[in-house]
């Protein structure tokens, strides 16, 4: 960036720089910043040089249309359902895929078109708890359910869960008039279904009797969206909300370049469509592209562990997004169930969630992706709305496991402990320093909690809650949460970093690493580590997985205890509960709270029975 005629700023120009103009001159590489730009206020001085910027006084910006860089489209007008299926349509792609189905059972498929969508609806789940909360808060009118699904062999009966949400949210003061159900029959009968006549309407029976067009309610860019709740510190859910037209075009836009995404992909997440990701790349980002969707109803190992590949091959996917945990979880199982499929539609990969260790990322990339399909490796937030750091696979070089750099306009920064901004290769908290579309505007019912966590840590920086790492290249390496820093004799230890260490030995196919009370050194290092299929728990091999930490970080990273984990407690979306695994490792086996939301709650017993093995 030079001056307007390419030149570059005068030696000795003022020093008076702007601070978030001052951060753009980073360049991916690690090239180096711009100096000299100057900065002028109308009508308080004259612009001296041609790189000056010329700011409008505060008078004329307050009764401006536009007021602040910082206001995202306020004032303006739009729909974002109009804008990811009506635009589509009436620009001829009405005939076009947008959803493929597939079901529990491979047998169980289906497709709509865009035109076709425009007439149906899109469900998801929640669990009880979690379903009476958002009640209790937004106050809605009617919920809509299904009766039932499957999920491999595996019944979920989501009604039951929607009966036992309302009858909770009740005692909280909030009553429902309507439940809404759509009747599964594959899954469960119409008269297995538990019933409240004076509430319950099938969903069947009533939509016929309605139009399938209505008009467009066209809505102000800063009106909300939608809420969805993530985890914090306290234990309680925050309600993270999203409005519409910032968010509809961040997605749009990083969905369309971190993916390289074209008219002819097949693109298929392998997210819930109840999360941030199933929002953003399931549902908003790729139809706003008017791009054609892959949605997957069962389970990646059902009825084997080819399923994926399975489908791949079914539908010609060409763009596949997924998190590290299935990553791992399909390493474990064998490449056998990938190398009998083809997979040679697929041309781009994806990593969201959570930092991939570079074993993982190399096995995707080697084995499923036949070392020639670029992994987009994304950073970003339930908060963030969408990609912040992230490859642009056409565009540099990758390294595994790194995020690489900041989509277009996102300006990242790492900082000390004190705030102070480090440059160069370095470790420490991650902020970012200027405002993006995407970015969340409020938690809902409670912006005094928006601000104390996330603007309060490091004043002028929104604060992202986790550690990074930035190498000599410029490359951005995500450590994990902060909160997941453990502490070990006056040594910061990121539990991704430690877990990345684990994984790397060839018979540990996952690892989750919390930290304990250690009245020597503070803090001590628990690792909980499921094996390889068909490796048996030695003592020789716990010394070895201690080893491969202790070659890859030092001896101070070591684990003091090595937990056998024949799996690990995660949510439906495939999220580990590390709150439960640091109750486990405390003893605190009184206060483990509620596990009804785990995929699997079995898992929990195991681990306790496990706990002196």
């Amino acid at each position: 960036m030079g001056t307007a005629n390419g030149e570059q700023p005068a030696a000795g120009a003022s020093s008076d720089k702007l601070r978030h103009v001052e951060s753009m001159s980073q360049l991916p590489s690690g090239a180096g910043k711009i100096s000299g730009i100057n900065a002028v206020v109308l009508g308080e001085s004259l612009a001296a040089e041609e790189n000056d910027l010329v700011f409008p006084s505060p008078e004329f910006s307050a009764n401006a249309l536009v007021s602040s860089p910082k206001e995202w489209f306020k004032g303006g007008k739009t729909n974002i359902c109009y804008n990811a299926v009506d635009r589509n349509i009436e620009s001829g792609n009405g005939d076009k895929i947008a959803m493929y189905w597939e079901g529990n059972e491979p047998s169980e498929d289906g497709k709509l078109t865009y035109s076709e969508l425009l007439d149906k609806v899109v469900f998801a789940g929640f669990s009880a708890d979690s379903l009476a909360q958002r009640i209790v808060d937004c106050k809605p009118k009617l919920v809509i359910t299904c009766n039932a699904v499957k999920r491999g062999v595996k019944p979920i009966f989501l009604k039951d869960i929607v009966d036992a949400a309302l009858v909770e949210s009740e005692r909280n003061g909030v009553s429902v008039g309507l439940c809404l159900t759509c009747e599964n029959q594959s899954a469960m009968k119409r008269e297995d279904t538990k019933w409240k006549a004076e509430r319950d309407v099938w969903w069947q029976d009533v939509v016929t009797k309605f139009p399938t067009k209505c008009d467009v309610e066209w809505v102000d860019a800063e009106d909300p969206l939608f809420l969805l709740y993530t985890s914090g510190s306290t234990g309680k859910p925050k309600g993270v909300l999203h409005t519409s037209g910032g968010y509809m075009l961040y997605t749009a836009t990083t969905f369309k370049y971190a993916f390289d995404y074209k008219p002819t992909d097949i693109y298929w997440c392998t997210a819930d469509c109840g999360w941030i990701t199933g929002h953003s790349y399931v549902t908003y980002g790729p139809l706003l592209n008017g791009a054609t969707v892959l949605v997957f109803e069962g389970t990646p190992n059902y009825p084997d562990s080819g399923r994926c590949w399975d489908i791949v091959d079914k539908y010609n996917v060409t763009i596949f997004y997924t998190a590290p945990t299935l990553v791992r979880s399909l390493m474990r199982d064998g490449t056998e169930y990938v190398t009998r499929y083809s997979r040679k539609s697929l041309r781009v990969l994806g990593s969201v969630g959570e930092p991939i260790n570079p074993s993982a990322w190399r096995w995707f990339y080697n084995i499923v992706g036949d070392s020639r399909c670029p992994i987009s490796d994304t950073w970003w937030q339930t908060e963030t709305g969408g990609f912040m750091i992230t490859p642009l696979p056409g565009a540099w070089p990758q390294k595994p496991g790194s995020a690489t750099f900041p989509f277009f306009g996102v300006q990242p920064v790492i900082v000390d402990e004190k705030g102070q901004e480090i440059e160069g290769e370095c470790s420490g908290y991650l902020c970012i320093k200027k405002s993006w579309p995407g970015a969340f505007r409020t938690l809902y019912g409670d912006h005094e909690r928006y601000e104390t966590t996330y603007f309060k840590p490091f004043a002028g920086y929104y604060f992202t809650g986790d550690g990074c790492s930035r190498d000599k290249d410029g490359y951005h390496w995500l450590t994990g949460r902060v909160d997941d820093v453990i502490n070990v004799s006056g040594h910061r230890i990121g539990t991704a970093e430690v877990e990345s260490a684990l994984v790397s030995h060839p018979q540990c196919a996952e690892a989750a690493v919390v930290g304990v009370e250690h009245e020597v050194k503070g803090q001590g290092i628990y690792a909980f580590v499921t094996l390889v299929d068909g490796v048996p728990y030695s003592e020789e091999l716990r010394k070895s997985l201690i080893m491969a930490v202790r070659n890859q970080i030092g001896a101070f990273a070591a684990p003091d205890k090595i937990h056998w984990a024949p799996g690990l407690p995660k949510t439906r979306s495939g999220k580990i509960m590390r709150r439960i695994l640091r109750k486990i490792a405390a003893q605190q086996l009184d206060e483990l709270g509620d596990t009804s939301t785990l995929a699997d709650p079995g898992v929990v017993d195991q681990l306790i029975a496990l706990s002196d093995c």
